[in-house]
């Protein structure tokens, strides 16, 4: 591969961690903004003055960018809206679904109600290439608002001395990158002092510089979008097993009524539900808030089991239908439930923390060629990378460097058609999907490097699995 084609595409998303696919429309529009607006050197280097939409347009016209609100999910567990407004400079956030602590040292409340407002800058001069990449690219500065869990103030860390701040670019379709990350620790539930009933679900003091993010400009409630078959890809971290990260493949069809068929056999690593899904558990019902729940959803990783011997999946699903270039694209993210019972004895106590995300794409035949390009994203390392695919080969490139990192191969033709294998030189296997524009990728091993170490513990698992979505920018 030239190294040509290799600094060309890092070139496109230099400290970016998601671009832009093609679209439109509009999801439902949060609360007022009413952040302050940053001023002078506080602002840093704002980028190139307003320009609007114009042939090459990445994102909409500057003034109109306000007009769209991205709806989606994080690798957090979390739904979540995202409106900027790209002429004062502001951001409005606000979590649907949340399995995020509040409060450092607790499990609930969570972020879940909560919206908070603050200052946009754009990256500094150099950091991308074009003036229109800068344009319709923001770094998310600290938000406030009024928690809804506990009525308290609630703030998220400024992006002054923040070396890996959560950033969002926004598109005519697509919108991704970081939403604020969290220090989440737990000391666990004690019940009594005696072995084995202290510290009970103990979650190891850990930082997120940021959680990966993907929205769309355009969502359905219409159920009738989803029946059919389809390839999905998930991974999911559990806190109280010191952030054990488990990713797979599914295949699940489901109907008009929202019911998931599943071809994934029970096992000692999955409890997939009763018929067979990994993302599903009972079927999606429509809620208020313009995406779909169900209950009881699979868990794929180790559980925590409580000294009462309680355990099992009692953790909801969301899912999010994104329209994208003529595609239906489901989005669905497992949000942990933990409800820590009655004290002292805590014998009604409920914990499956397992959360995470998947995406899935519509099982139609895939050939080589079929989704060749160019592809950034973010990534379970929480770092930003770019993908560039070329019939049987794939290559990981570095954003900042612009040199090719992990390559790996790809495999057409599996049983399940749109599915692709991917094949490292090191022997290390997974799965590829794409639709609509988007791309998403598993490996069973460490991709380039690893975990972000401002983002990492200690003890992270050099094997721990790999996922990443992205949003192709180039053929």
């Amino acid at each position: 591969m030239s190294h040509a084609i290799i600094r060309g595409l890092a070139m496109a998303i230099a400290t970016a961690p998601l671009l832009v696919a093609c679209g439109g429309g509009k999801a439902s529009d949060p609360g007022a903004i009413n952040a302050p607006q940053c001023s002078g050197s506080s602002c840093g280097v704002q980028g190139p003055p307003t320009s609007g939409a114009g042939p090459a347009a990445l994102c909409p016209a500057t003034a109109d960018i306000v007009k769209t609100t991205y709806f989606g999910g994080a690798g957090s567990g979390e739904i979540v809206q995202v409106n900027i407004d790209a002429t004062a400079m502001t951001y409005t956030l606000k979590w649907l679904e949340s399995p995020i602590p509040l409060r450092t040292g607790q499990v609930t409340p969570t972020r879940a109600g909560t919206q908070i407002t603050g200052a946009v800058i754009h990256p500094p001069t150099g950091a991308l290439p074009t003036a229109e990449q800068t344009r319709c690219a923001f770094i998310l500065g600290a938000g406030t608002g009024t928690a809804s869990g506990d009525g308290q103030p609630y703030t998220t860390p400024d992006f002054t001395n923040n070396p890996n701040p959560p950033m969002i670019l926004v598109g005519q379709g697509v919108a991704g990158g970081g939403i604020p990350g969290a220090n989440v620790e737990y000391d666990g539930l004690t019940i009594a002092p005696l072995p084995g009933l202290e510290n009970i679900g103990a979650v190891p003091a850990r930082h997120f510089d940021f959680y990966p993010f993907l929205g769309f400009a355009t969502t359905t409630t219409d159920i009738t979008k989803l029946p059919g078959t389809y390839n999905g890809l998930l991974y999911h971290l559990v806190p109280s097993g010191s952030y054990a990260a488990t990713a797979t493949n599914t295949v699940e069809t489901f109907d008009a009524s929202g019911n998931c068929t599943g071809s994934n056999p029970a096992n000692a690593a999955f409890h997939p539900s009763a018929s067979g899904c990994l993302t599903t558990g009972t079927a999606w019902t429509l809620n208020s808030s313009g995406y779909f729940d169900s209950q009881n959803t699979p868990q794929i990783g180790t559980q925590l089991v409580l000294p009462t011997g309680t355990s099992g999946s009692v953790a909801p699903a969301h899912m999010i239908l994104g329209q994208i270039n003529g595609a239906t694209v489901p989005l669905v993210v497992r949000t942990g439930l933990v409800n820590l019972g009655t004290a002292p004895l805590h014998l009604d106590a409920k914990v499956d923390d397992e959360s995470g995300i998947a995406m899935l794409a519509a099982a139609t035949p895939l050939v080589s060629g079929g989704f060749d390009g160019g592809y950034v994203g973010a990534d379970s390392n929480f770092k930003s990378t770019a993908t560039l695919i070329q019939g049987g080969v794939g290559t990981f490139i570095n954003p900042s460097t612009s040199a090719a990192e992990d390559g790996f191969g790809l495999g057409y033709g599996l049983p399940s058609p749109g599915l692709v294998g991917v094949q490292q030189a090191n022997g290390q296997a997974g799965f590829a999907i794409a639709s609509g524009g988007l791309y998403a990728i598993e490996i069973q091993g460490t991709v380039n490097g690893g975990v972000a170490p401002t983002s990492q513990l200690s003890s992270t698992a050099s094997s721990a699995p790999y996922f990443g979505i992205g949003a192709q920018i180039s053929k």
